[in-house]
């Protein structure tokens, strides 16, 4: 398209279609690519309001001859969801469950509905959509029907395509109709009628009787035969079903608008039994034996590769732990309407078998968490093979091949064989056994030409391989660009001919979704590497050593997975989840981040670190680290943004905040001089107002609240003799900048703690900082120079190997992870990474046998940091809550919305409250009105204590303190922090943390509130 062309396409989609149009270059980089192997730089995107604003956005294309690819959730593994077109994202604004029929079993929904919140939505009637793919947090209806989706409950549900009743449909060139099963009267009555629609159903009929024998003949008799268009939905013994003809072609032929589905009812008791085999061969052998015994609901595998991948990595090490003896293994799901009935399905399956349940090679379970843990074990596939330790890089390309189940071990065998010859060393082999499915991550070198000529090559064999056993290219994912080109080797010359006349029937002008299965573009065409791909290189602060100390490496983590993208549990990505908008996921992120590396000509991303789109896309990360952890491959999304903000504002002048909070820690200690004069500037009407503005503080905000008297100032007025560093019973407790200047009560409280548990506290005499809030706002240079005179102050305790106990757990995380990428020469810093523990870690792990906690019994409503989520994890922490008898429920609500200096900036206050809302607000709202509310971390606490539920939280040191008296109120204190209209409550508490003082300042939620609105 000409430039004049696009102008007037763009001003056209503004001008007429409900929904945001966007041509900018951050918005196209962000959709650049999905799951897979390719990369087309789109013409703009448009995410709609409405279907019909979709509908009308289809038809403003048209009229300008303008190409369109709907997408969903953009996961695709064969390069079906990016092109040279306009993305139509339905996600955003069209996910509504239109209609549910209970006793029918049906429901219609909108192409944006993802899967699990409609399986949510369904819960109440008990029923489900059946087909689950392991995307089913983030994937769309609208893209497991364009996909064909199927996931591991097809053993028991079949594809998508068989839940398929009707689809609402739209063609490019406007025709607009429900369709499904025609029946020969129905399809006369739209040849009477005349028309588009008549046309098409003539061209269909036609199709359907001249390929018939070559239908019934060239497609494959197998379960999951995926690739190729459902030309076999149009046999008379299939009802003519015009629906089910369009599931699976990728929105290569129609847009579809909504959809009515079949749903299942939710299985109400399951079991899951585990068979070990030497090798996933055997196992493959095995998988007909087991089907003439049983009817499963799932029939998994995973072999002995990806058993090691997980320990190397450190993911699911509680299912490898109950994993029976082998070196593969089958995984046999057996649902029913009582637990009786599938415990016997199991047990019937071991007889045929002649094994029993304690045989070394048998594990049986009936517990369905362990079970959905082992199922979500063989689910972490993708992301698990996608980057192994050992620093080789997986792709897809021949990832979802199958084969009849009987003859799964002898491909199995082949396909492995195909490795050797090729050197693709060890690849691992997995799937959907029971349905002869077999995933892989090949090392495809497809960065140059050798191995890109390698690639092809492969791929052609393995097709003739997988055609010659009877099987199909694509088992699962669709056929996209990656096997478009080889469906000729599996279904023929004149079958991929009815293809081509499939799509000249529905799109006569090749404009919907082009290059995908028919006239397919190249297998190794338009590749997001590639020989050509020659990206830019600079030095940077952070050394990355988990990506070969590589900036470009480390953000090619991300390979499309998209679990950023779900909706809940986990922390994982709070932006996305408030804002609905992929350039605000870690994975729409790192698309524009790898666009800046400016590796092909088309770049969408031209000025590098100085780039105005990237920095807008990190504006809204809120650094949570929730990717580090979450994401599959472990993309660290607060590290890239640090980085990036370094080399962005190199030279320049910041934004306010950047002053005003990225140097708070020398701020708080400046308000030693007069803390009081402070808060009350702070929160004077008026000088307020302006201070805020001038700060880059949001206006909706209160600024924190400076303690009368620090940790450091109550300390050395207490009195204490400094212990020997290099006496066991030392510790150094963390004198972090929250901690000391706006909650001193917990580090005044964990002192108590710790020395009750035999330990002698030590304290830094000079000021330290771990460097936190620098690093948070990319001024990484201070960060460093902050860091080296930290540890100079701790030398003496870092020589003896002296723990330090942190009590803020982004100051702690900032130790344990971002220091030694920072600052990876340092010996120092790697010793104090060493040295550095928790509270929890320290009391639970390295306190005298004979010390218990105080006994707490109380409910409590925890609240776990996100950055604790991701570096130094919980299980610390829930087992001194279980020592201490706190019924502890840790909250699995995501972020708070806070995080650090996030939720004080100027604009991002309305996305840090819908965070918030989100989850964490509501929960703490509703917890027991004598239930504690736990949170560590400084922004947690503060989030919760404005956000408008009537409580405080504390900091488990706090509550253990006021348990070690034995009188924890029956209602919860306030903060133990200074308020300008209180003083004298103030000085108490920040003097004190004494249960007596702790009890004084108790007051019910209700009398927080009034309080709060005086």
């Amino acid at each position: 398209m000409t430039l004049a062309d696009l102008s007037g396409l763009e001003a056209a989609l503004r001008a007429e279609v409900d929904g945001e149009v966007r041509f900018d270059a951050g918005s196209r980089g962000a959709y650049v690519t999905d799951g897979s192997n390719y990369r087309q730089v789109p013409i703009g995107v448009v995410v709609p309001r409405t279907v019909e604003a979709g509908a009308r956005a289809v038809s403003v294309c048209a009229r300008f001859d303008a190409p369109v690819l709907s997408r969903g959730g953009g996961t695709s593994l064969a390069g079906q969801t990016t092109n040279t077109a306009v993305v139509i994202d339905w996600t955003k604004y069209c996910h509504q469950l239109i209609s549910v029929d209970p006793d029918r079993r049906v429901c219609v929904v909108e192409p944006g509905i993802v899967l699990d919140e409609l399986n949510r939505r369904l819960a109440d009637h008990k029923l489900q959509f059946g087909p689950k793919p392991s995307t089913h947090s983030h994937c769309a209806l609208g893209g497991m029907i364009g996909n064909n989706s199927c996931g591991s409950s097809a053993q028991a549900y079949g594809k998508t395509v068989d839940s398929v009743r009707r689809l609402e449909i739209l063609t490019y060139d406007g025709t607009r109709a429900w369709v499904g099963p025609a029946s020969a009267a129905e399809r006369a009555r739209i040849a009477d009628e005349g028309g588009p629609l008549a046309r098409i159903y003539a061209g269909l009929d036609r199709i359907a009787e001249e390929y018939l024998a070559d239908i019934r003949r060239g497609y494959p008799k197998i379960p999951r035969r995926v690739s190729g268009y459902n030309l076999d939905s149009l046999l008379p013994e299939n009802g003519f079903d015009v629906a089910k003809a369009l599931v699976g072609s990728e929105g290569t032929l129609v847009t579809v608008l909504r959809a009515e589905l079949d749903l299942v009812p939710v299985p109400a008791y399951q079991s899951l039994l585990v068979l070990g085999y030497d090798d996933i061969c055997a196992a493959g052998d095995d998988v007909s034996v087991l089907l003439e015994h049983c009817s499963p609901t799932q029939l998994e595998a995973l072999d002995g590769r990806m058993a090691q991948l997980m320990h190397e990595e450190g993911a699911y090490l509680d299912s490898l732990e109950v994993l029976p003896e082998g070196d593969s293994w089958l995984m046999v799901q057996f649902s029913g309407d009582t637990q009786d009935e599938v415990d016997e399905q199991a047990h019937s399956l071991l007889r045929a078998l002649g094994r029993s349940e304690k045989d070394d090679r048998v594990a049986f379970s009936d517990d369905p968490d362990r079970e959905q843990e082992m199922l979500k074990a063989r689910e972490a596939g993708l992301g698990v093979t996608a980057r192994p330790p050992d620093d080789r890089e997986t792709w897809e390309g021949w990832e979802d091949s199958a084969v009849p189940p009987e003859r799964l071990g002898d491909y199995l065998r082949d396909l492995k064989g195909l490795f050797e010859e090729f050197d693709y060393d060890h690849p691992s082999l997995y799937g959907h056994f029971g349905q002869g499915c077999v995933h892989t991550r090949i090392p495809f070198g497809l960065k140059t030409a050798e191995g890109v000529a390698d690639f092809r090559r492969f791929v052609e064999r393995a097709a003739d391989l997988v055609a010659s056993y009877g099987g199909s290219l694509s088992g699962e994912h669709g056929d996209g660009q990656s096997r478009g080109e080889l469906l000729v080797r599996m279904f023929g010359e004149r079958l991929v001919t009815a293809f081509g006349e499939l799509k000249e029937l529905f799109d006569p002008g090749n404009r919907m979704n082009p290059g995908k299965i028919v006239d397919p573009n190249p297998v190794d065409g338009q590749l997001r590497l590639g020989p050509a791909w020659r990206p830019n290189t600079s030095d940077t602060h952070f050394d990355f050593p988990e990506d070969e100390h590589s900036f470009n490496r480390a953000v090619m983590r991300c390979v499309g997975i998209g679990n950023c993208r779900g909706h809940s549990g986990g922390v994982m990505c709070p932006s996305y989840r408030a804002t609905m908008e992929e350039e605000h996921s870690t994975r729409g992120r790192a698309r524009l981040l790898f666009e800046m590396l400016d590796g092909h000509a088309d770049s969408a991303i031209k000025d590098g670190w100085r780039s105005t789109e990237v920095r807008d896309a990190l504006d809204l990360c809120l650094a949570c680290k929730g990717c580090k952890s979450d994401c599959p491959t472990g993309v660290d999304m607060a590290t890239l943004k640090a980085e990036f903000m370094a080399h962005h504002y190199e030279g320049r002048v910041r934004p306010a905040s950047h002053y005003s909070l990225g140097w708070l820690p020398v701020l708080a200690r400046l308000s030693r001089v007069a803390p009081s004069l402070v808060n009350a500037a702070l929160h004077a009407p008026g000088v307020s107002g302006a201070g805020k503005r001038l700060a880059g503080v949001d206006g909706a905000r209160s600024a924190p609240v400076f303690a009368k008297q620090s940790f450091q100032q109550w300390w050395q007025d207490r009195g204490h003799e400094e212990p020997d560093p290099a006496d066991p019973r030392t510790v150094v407790l963390w004198p972090d900048t929250f901690t000391a200047y706006f909650h001193p009560s917990i580090a005044i409280s964990a002192v108590r703690v710790l020395e009750d548990a035999g330990f002698r506290v030590a304290v830094p005499a000079e000021p330290v900082c771990c460097g936190l809030t620098w690093i948070s706002t990319g001024q990484l240079t201070v960060a460093q120079k902050v860091l080296r005179r930290t540890l100079d102050v701790l030398r003496p305790y870092l020589d003896a190997g002296t723990p330090v106990i942190g009590l803020e757990p982004s100051c702690t995380a900032v130790f344990r992870s971002d220091a030694p990428e920072l600052m990876p020469a340092d010996q120092d810093v790697q010793r104090l990474a060493g040295q550095v523990r928790t509270f929890a870690e320290q009391l639970v792990h390295h306190a005298p046998d004979d010390w218990q906690p105080p006994r707490v019994t109380r409910q409590a409503t925890v609240q776990t940091h996100c950055h604790q989520h991701a570096i130094m994890k919980f299980d610390a922490d829930r087992e001194l809550m279980r020592r201490a008898h706190l019924d502890a429920d840790v909250l699995d609500e995501g972020c708070c919305g806070l995080a650090g200096n996030f939720g004080f900036e100027r604009g991002h206050h309305e996305v840090s409250m819908a965070v918030a809302e989100q989850g964490v607000l509501p929960a703490v709202r509703g917890a027991a009105p004598d239930s504690v509310v736990l949170a560590d971390g400084f922004s947690c606490r503060t989030q919760i204590e404005e956000g408008g539920t009537g409580r405080r939280a504390l900091h488990l040191a706090e509550v253990l303190a006021l348990g070690l008296d034995g009188n924890l109120p029956s209602s919860m204190p306030e903060r133990l922090a200074v308020r300008p209209d209180r003083p004298s409550r103030t000085a108490r508490w920040a003097t004190t943390a004494s249960a007596a003082a702790l009890a004084a300042a108790a007051g019910t939620g209700a009398a927080l509130r009034l309080r709060r609105n005086r």
